[in-house]
């Protein structure tokens, strides 16, 4: 049985901060402000707008398959030429960017916990986890798709989707890793989320 879990639609930076918060927060700071989906609104924080411009936008899509899931992604307005690292995250978006937690994991790397990211290859792989990594093109559009053969635990599903400033590193130590969080969406609680539950 095929079914859409979720889709969302964002900007991912709606409008700047006020100068004097701009000015206190430093060149990085964060730009705040909610984006429709198709049924429920949601939350986007961009964390640095050099690397994710005003008006930018994002569009997730996850569907439910026979044998797992599909992700995919749409991005618009981003720096053209640019490489980005994306994942679903565990935690909504905040404005302490590490607030989205770690990745979404299949099978849980033990060795990970608080403050203590996954890096081993063989729980922080894109066969594990949701790795929706993309290059913008010349017009600053970019795409990608991972496809599993397993499902999200309705205990624990993902909750967003962060966009990284590089691709995701493989070695040992150093897997998972994509650099700094440039932005973050947070998806609202969507009742067919679930297993079995899928419309």
């Amino acid at each position: 049985m095929n079914g859409r879990l979720f889709a969302l639609a964002a900007p991912l930076a709606l409008s700047l901060l006020a100068p004097a918060a701009a000015n206190a927060a430093g060149p990085d700071h964060e730009t705040e402000g909610t984006f429709k989906r198709w049924r429920q609104g949601a939350t986007a924080i961009t964390y640095q707008p050099a690397s994710v411009p005003q008006g930018a936008r994002a569009e997730v899509s996850v569907t439910r398959t026979r044998s797992g899931v599909r992700v995919k992604l749409l991005t618009t307005g981003l720096v053209p030429g640019r490489a980005y690292g994306a994942h679903l995250h565990t935690s909504p978006c905040g404005k302490d960017p590490a607030a989205a937690g770690p990745h979404y994991q299949n099978r849980l790397d033990p060795a990970a916990g608080p403050g203590r990211p996954s890096v081993d290859p063989a729980y922080a792989n894109p066969r594990n986890e949701i790795w929706l990594d993309f290059t913008a093109d010349r017009n600053g559009v970019g795409r990608a798709v991972s496809t599993q053969d397993w499902h999200f635990d309705a205990k624990r599903p993902p909750w967003s989707l962060v966009l990284h400033a590089e691709h995701t590193h493989t070695g040992p130590g150093v897997a998972g890793t994509a650099g700094a969080r440039l932005a973050c969406l947070t998806r609202e609680a969507v009742a067919a989320y679930g297993e079995g539950r899928a419309r």
